[in-house]
Parts: structure tokens; sequence; C-alpha cells
């Protein structure tokens, strides 16, 4: 159930994300650093820095090692939710991350639309076979024990 909750907690964010993303691509809003617009995010926080690349390595390390903590506290309390509370939870996400979608479909021109709903059913096929992977890795797990 825990890892159930991750996911679709993982699932229900990811792509609300992805249709945000603009079609500059990840690293940023608009043009970019340097072309006339800001950075990642809104701007790089440390692109006043002058870091090296080394330091922008070690940086962004760093970074995602805290993501990975922010995640690991967040399972850890969730895990403690009562069943009912925990599904409240997905339930009230799930409606959130449809709305959201339906929203941003609207938007979308008709051809548009089409290539929206092929995105979906392409994210939809990689979580069913990564959930059917994430089963055979349990599966074998326990057979090896």
């Amino acid at each position: 159930m825990r890892k159930t909750t991750l996911a679709m907690l993982f699932a229900a964010t990811l792509p609300t994300l992805a249709m945000a993303m603009p079609q500059g691509g990840p690293e940023g809003f608009g043009p970019g650093p340097g072309k006339g617009g800001p950075g990642p995010r809104g701007g790089e926080p440390f692109a006043q820095l002058d870091l090296t690349h080394e330091q922008r390595t070690q940086v962004g390390k760093l970074m995602g090692e805290e993501r990975h903590q922010q995640r690991e506290i967040t399972k850890k309390y969730l895990d403690k939710l009562p069943a009912a509370d925990r599904k409240a939870m997905e339930d009230e996400i799930k409606a959130n991350h449809d709305k959201a979608q339906t929203d941003v479909r609207a938007v979308l021109k008709p051809e548009q639309q089409k290539q929206f709903d092929e995105m979906k059913k392409t994210q939809e096929e990689r979580r069913a076979e990564w959930a059917e992977f994430q089963a055979w890795k349990a599966q074998q797990g326990k057979k090896t024990q």
C-alpha cells in the first residue's frame, strides 16, 4: 500500500509538471539566462555566483539529495496516516489531477488535443509497465529469501 500511495502521488504530479513545462524545455522559462530572459524556475538561483562546471555539478547533486530526503520525510509521515485518510488524500489528488488535465486539454487546439491524448496514453502504458516490473521485482525478492 505504501508503494502504491507513493507511486500515485508521484504519478499524479508528473503529468501536471510536464504540461506546465515551457516550450523551451527544462532549462527554463523563456529564452534563458543571457538570452533576454530568466533562467530555470524564474531565475537561476546560483547564476550570480559564477560557479564553475564542477561547482554546478556538486550543487546539483546536493539539491538532488535534498529532494530525495524531502520525499523520504514525506513518505514517512504519509505512512503514519490511517488508511481512510490516505485513501481520501489519494482521491483528492487524483480529482485535482484529472481537473487540471481536463483544463489543460480545453485550452489546446484539436490537433494538440490529439497529441496530448497520445502523450497521456504513452504515459499510462509506461506506468503500467513500471508497475508490472515492480511486481515482478518484488516476486523475485521473495523467491530469493
